[in-house]
Parts: C-alpha cells; structure tokens; sequence
C-alpha cells in the first residue's frame, strides 16, 4: 500500500507550491517507506508515498500517461492492490494499449484512458486514487467499493485538497483543525460507527466507499458507481455453501500475490482460520514454503478471561490448533502493558483521532512485530459483517431496537458533555437523524418483509456504519508500521451474493455464520468451526488502568484541560471517585473504555490545536 496527496487549484498557478506538497507527503512516509515523488502542473500537483508491493522496481509514482512531464493526458496517484490487474492488462493490450511498467498502478491509468469515468467498475481491489485528467481539467477522486482504503479532502472556494490521511490536510497552510456541532457529535454519540463521508474536522470529508469525487473547475460532486442490489436468492443451502466457498477459494488465491514477503493475522476464530487453511493450501500446490502466521496474546489473559457475549473464549488453544493443522510458521506476539502505555501516543498520531485505546495500541504492537518479517498480511477481518456474526444480530431486543442495534441499551459518552454542549449539539436527535437516514439507504427487496427484511436493514447497517470504522482502523493503525494488510472477506462478489442468502440460510443451523462454517468445515479442526464468535481480545493488565486512572486525576486538577470545555468535569469526578466505569465508545465492555477514550480526546485537543466552533 501507499500515500496519495494532492492539491488542486483554478485560481492560481500551484508550480511554486513544491515545498507545501512536499510537506503534505511526507506526513505520509510510514505509508510508503520505500519511495516518494510530486508532480506539479500550473493547476494540479500530486505527491505519492510508495510501499513497494508489485513491480518493486518499475512502480514509482506519481505516474503519467506519456512517461515524461511532457504535456500528459492524464497522471495518477494510486494507494491500493488490484487483484484483477493481469486480465485487466491482457484486455487493455488488446484494446491496443501499451505498457512501460508491470504495475497494477498502469493498469488502473490506462483503464481510465480506456473506459472514463466508468474505470472502477472494472476493478477487483482496494484503492483509493486521485487521477488528474489534464484535458479538461478535472480531477477524479476514487475509492474502492466497500472502504478498505480511506480518502480524505476539503474543497474550497476554487481548489481542493485531498490525502490519505487527515494529517495531509492538516498539513497544508489554509487548514485550520476545528471541532463543530457535528464533529462533536460524531466524537462522543457515534464513536463506534460514525457517519460515512464525515471526516470528523470541520470542512474535511471523506470519499464515501463505492463513489467516486469528480471536481472541475465549475462544481465538485460525488457519484456512486457501486451499490448492494436486492433480488430473490435461488440457490438452496447446499449451492450456497458451495458458491461461498469458490468465492472465498478464489478470492483468497489472488490476493496471495504478491513480489514480498506475505503472512496471515490467526485469531484462531473460523473466519482468521478460513483465510489462513486456504491460503496454506493454495501455497503448498504452488510449491512454496508454509506460511507464516501471527497472533497477539497479553500476560496473564489465560486465567483474567471472564466471558461475555463479545469475548466468550480464550484464543491460544485455537490458535494453536490451526497452526497444527495447517502446518504454520507461528509467532505468538505477548504485549506487556507498558509496551501498550507507551504506543498510546503513536497510535494516536496514526489516526489522527481519538481511537479505542489499548485495542488500538495492542493492535499497533501486533502490526509492528508482523512488519520485521512480512510486508503483506491476510487478515479474516468483514466476515461477521458480511455474515451476519456479531451478538447485536442475535439479540432479539437489538434487533427490534429503533437505533442502531449496537447502541440498544448502552450509555454513549455523550453522556458527560457539559449541558451547554449537550443544548448545541442535541446527540439523541442527531443519532436520531443518522439512523433513519441509514435505513432509508437499505435496498429493499419487493415484498420482503416482517424478521427477513429487518434483518436485511441490519446486514446493511452492518456493512455501511459499522465496518468502515473496523476497515479505517485497520488500515491506519498497520500503515503506521508499513504493513499492508489485505481482507479477503471485502471482496466485492462475496459481498454482492451473500447480500442476498436468506437469514435463515446465513444462520444455518440456528448458528451464526452457520453457512460460512459449512463452507469450511472440512478445512479446520472441529473445535474452530464450531467456535462461538469471540471479538478482539482485550488486556487484563491492572497497570494500565491504574495508569490511566492517575492521568485522570492529574486532568481533573488541571484547569486548563480542553477536554472539560466539552465534557463535564464534575460527573467525571464523581465517576472516578466512586470507582463507576464512564461510558466507553466502544460496544465491547471494557471498564477502562471510557476513561481511554477522554484522555485521548484531550490528548488529541492538544497535540493537534483543535480550535472548537
């Protein structure tokens, strides 16, 4: 994977700008440790960090048309893996094009040569790209179906910015980073799923997964090239179960390519396993080594386990059972808490926004071990989503819940804003507002109804408000250490045909995922197929609340503290002093959550010089 930044401007002459766009791209070095470069033209100029994955050495960006600076059509900066990329290539050399390098970055330039503004919906990856068409002078801001790679951008009265990362945009002089009404809102009533295309900064947005930005000098607007279409499924349990697993055998076959070192993320639950038994099986046909795999663990988390239905059993032994049968090179990566202590703040500094704390930093010393061996990881990462897996789609009472159903029951940290805040931002009504204009999005089937169609408005929910945060953390979090990590599950032909498998079907069995595990069962021991979902594991350590518990109180006495201009200061003295847990963004219990989460807002005020408006 890569960086990608830009600036675009119809008013004035962007060839003097070559050490604010040198600037913008450098904030993304960790993205792309092996190369960078900018292009400038009177009107466009484009920066480009390279983690160097395919055609390591003909792949440098970013890349024009014409091979030169002279006078291109068209120049691209792409982040992202097409794992379509040779049939696309041997269909464009039909087509009578011609190729200087063996990137998939080539193949996506010329697509757009070929086919225009209908380019994307010939790819089969993750991506998100800036192409910059220099006849008309029109820039293409474009990203991959279901949000696996992120892009940020502010227009402004005649120009636009746009990168990878906020910390781009942040970069640039005329940005100032600010907090409204709504980024308030989004920080502490939707922290667990925020609004797609909200970029949290006052003024900044996000190119929404499956749209693509098309700004000229006239107007900016965004267009969908990709949507979920409801029809009657036809395949009965047997056919579906078998269709899934082509889908995933094929899937998970291409995107083992790869020109460096390549490993799996082991969980040792049915969906990391599935990725990493056909990956070992697709590897050992070719004649390549066993694969490696890897897994994060903490001291003492055998015995502090207490289950739930989020965490309901303890990784190792499954773990291990997987690596026995698949026959894996595994590392079993043990994070003390002070290691997660001290990566608090880098985790920070990679998302550019208040996170999920220790999940965040154990996750960010998992990435880091991985990146000393492997440069590409294969993770299990949207099955649950996809399939139906997470506990809120099997509690009745979630279900039926007129809100999202992760939120049914649960205190958000909206909870503790001051009441001033709580009167300007109205998070019940926003909340409110979010939810029925994510229900208003799902693609109805014609006479579905009753459990059926609700389940389908869930599915959707799942796929459109809580996966992009889950993807967005993945891929910050892993690019902060140069990992590129790669989610088979995402593959937009697996999503489009179980959008459709009836819940019943989905839950075969009366178990979640039922015809997932039915799709793999004679891949894995029986003990992981039959594995109730267990989420992230979280660390037992006591110093890392007791930690935490110090710096708020050294907060509550500093009077100074930029947090409290949002949060009330006296309900979270009292929470502290009776020892209550305060309300976590995150839909897992946690006791430490909250407490993560209101330091890291002000860490976060702080560090960036958030102005609040």
């Amino acid at each position: 994977m890569c960086g990608i930044t830009g600036w675009v401007d119809w008013e004035r002459d962007l060839r003097g700008g070559q050490q604010t766009v040198r600037a913008m791209t450098d904030t993304l070095a960790c993205r792309g440790p092996d190369d960078g470069g900018t292009w400038l033209s009177a009107r466009a100029a484009l920066g480009h960090r390279r983690l160097a994955v395919i055609d390591l050495a003909g792949g440098t960006q970013p890349l024009t048309d014409t091979g030169d600076e002279c006078a291109p059509q068209a120049v691209l900066t792409y982040n992202g893996e097409l794992y379509n990329y040779r049939e696309l290539r041997a269909e464009l050399l039909s087509l009578g094009h011609r190729f200087r390098t063996e990137s998939d970055t080539e193949v996506v330039l010329r697509a757009h040569l070929q086919w225009g503004a209908a380019a994307p919906e010939h790819l089969n990856g993750i991506y998100a790209y800036a192409l910059w068409d220099a006849r008309g002078e029109e820039l293409l801001l474009v990203r991959d179906r279901l949000g696996v790679k992120p892009l940020y951008y502010h227009a402004y009265a005649g120009g636009l910015l746009f990168g990878s990362e906020p910390k781009v945009i942040l970069a640039h002089p005329e940005f100032r980073a600010e907090l409204d009404t709504e980024g308030i809102a989004e920080l502490f009533a939707l922290p667990a799923a925020p609004t797609p295309g909200h970029g949290l900064f006052r003024g900044m947005r996000e190119v929404r997964p499956g749209h693509v930005l098309r700004a000229t000098r006239a107007a900016t607007r965004e267009v969908r090239y990709w949507q979920l279409t409801s029809a009657a499924h036809e395949d009965d349990a047997s056919a579906t179960t078998a269709r899934i697993r082509d889908l995933l055998t094929d899937t998970v076959e291409r995107q083992l390519l790869s020109d460096v070192p390549l490993c799996a993320l082991l969980s040792g639950g049915v969906d990391s396993s599935a990725i990493t038994a056909l990956a070992a099986l697709a590897r050992d046909r070719d004649g390549h080594d066993k694969i490696d795999t890897f897994s994060v663990d903490f001291p003492g988390s055998a015995t502090a386990l207490r289950p739930d239905k989020w965490r309901t059993t303890y990784d190792a032994p499954y773990v291990q059972a997987v690596v026995d049968h698949v026959g894996s090179r595994h590392t079993r990566v043990i994070v003390p808490d002070d290691d997660l202590l001290d990566a608090r703040d880098m985790v920070l500094r990679a998302r550019d926004r208040p996170g999920w704390g220790e999940m965040d930093a154990s996750l960010y010393l998992l990435f880091r071990e991985v990146r000393r061996q492997s440069t590409v990881a294969l993770s299990g990462e949207a099955a649950d989503e996809v399939f139906g897996g997470y506990p809120y789609f099997h509690a009745a009472e979630a279900v039926a819940a007129a809100t999202f159903p992760w939120l049914h029951g649960r205190e958000t940290p909206a909870a503790l804003l001051r009441p001033e805040v709580r009167a300007a931002v109205r998070p019940e009504e926003y909340t409110a507002q979010q939810y029925r204009d994510s229900l208003a999005g799902t693609p109805e089937l014609p006479g579905e109804e009753g459990g059926q169609r609700r389940m389908r408005q869930v599915g959707h929910l799942a796929l459109t408000r809580w996966l992009p945060p889950l993807l967005d953390r993945v891929d910050r979090v892993s690019m902060a250490v140069g990992l590129e990590v790669r989610v088979p599950f995402c593959d937009h032909r697996l999503v489009e045909y179980a959008w459709n498998i009836p819940w019943e079907v989905k839950s075969l069995g009366k178990t979640p995922k039922g015809v997932l595990r039915e799709s793999v069962r004679d891949l894995l021991p029986p003990q992981v197929v039959d594995r109730p979902k267990s989420g992230y594991p979280s660390t037992p350590a006591v110093r890392y609340t007791e930690v935490l518990t110090s710096r708020m109180h050294e907060l509550l006495a500093d009077p100074a503290a930029p947090v409290f201009d949002l949060v009330d200061r006296e309900l979270v003295r009292e929470a502290v002093r009776d020892g209550r847990p305060l309300p976590s963004p995150r839909t897992a219990p946690n006791p430490v959550g909250g407490l993560d989460h209101l330091l890291q807002v002000d860490e976060w005020l702080r560090a960036y010089k958030v102005g609040l408006r």
